[in-house]
This record gives structure tokens, sequence and C-alpha cells, in this order.
């Protein structure tokens, strides 16, 4: 009975050491395993769009992650590295794209969608204090203390 146990427990390290997506990945030196993970943190999944590539699973983020170890490991400097990400797949690769026409709205976008939700919060209060600034006529005023009395007879 042991017997199978153990063979049960086996097969199933077995298959679930081949769900783990674990990469090694051999470095020539500290240096360059520190640029490769300051890399993949720095340039985004294209697929997941949320991610960097230290966090994806997607292939694509996967077959990034080797090139990008195959070029550290070739001797290509983090900014041909970059450059080579961004000719490939545009500035959107980037978390922190630069500063140019086709990118002003990322950078822009943000204090644009502030201010617009400033402004309406603003014109909000103040058409409520106009609403609650306006005085009741005499009329009203009497039908609204005989409500709060409850003689609701005209």
């Amino acid at each position: 009975m042991s017997r199978i146990v153990g063979a049960v427990l086996c097969l199933f390290v077995v298959v679930c050491s081949g769900w783990a997506n674990v990469e090694v990945l051999k470095f020539e030196s500290a240096e360059q395993e520190q640029r490769y993970h300051s890399l993949i943190k720095e340039l985004r999944c294209l697929v997941c769009q949320n991610q960097n590539l230290a966090d994806s699973n997607a292939d694509l983020a996967r077959d990034l992650r080797n090139k990008t170890y195959q070029m550290i490991v070739a001797g290509s400097a983090d900014r041909e590295i970059v450059e080579y990400m961004v000719q490939r797949y545009g500035d959107f690769v980037l978390y922190r794209p630069p500063v140019k026409a086709s990118t002003i709205f990322l950078w822009t976008g943000p204090f644009v969608i502030l201010l617009v939700g400033l402004l309406i919060i603003t014109r909000v209060i103040r058409n409520r204090h106009k609403q609650a600034a306006e005085t009741l006529s005499q009329q009203q005023h009497e039908q609204a203390q005989r409500l709060l009395r409850g003689n609701f007879s005209e």
C-alpha cells in the first residue's frame, strides 16, 4: 500500500513540476543578472499591458525575456536592448515612454482628466449653493411649516 502512495506522490510531483514556469538562466556575472532583472522590470508585456515582462506569463513575454537575455549575454548595452525593443514594438513597450508628440497624451492625459473632473465638481457645488441660496416665498415658507406640523389642509 505504501508503494502505491509513494508512486502516486512521485507522479504528482512530476506532473506539478511540468506546470511550474521557471526559467533557468546562466549569466557570466552578477552584473549581467542585475541588468537582466532591471530591464525586464522596465519593459511592458504587450499582451498583458498592465504587467512588466518579469511578472507576465504570456508567451510573448517569455520570448522577450529570452531576447533580452540573449542580447545581454552577447554584450549589448541596456540602451541598445531598449532601442531594439522600441524599434520592434514601439514606445508602448516602455513603462516610462519618452515625452514626444506621439506620447504627449500619455503624459498629459491624467492631468487633463483631473482638471476636467475638478471643474465639473466645482460647477456642481456652485449650482447647489445657488439653489440653496434661493429664498422661499412667504407662501412656500408657510406651506412648509404646515407640512412640518402635520397640518396637511390648505
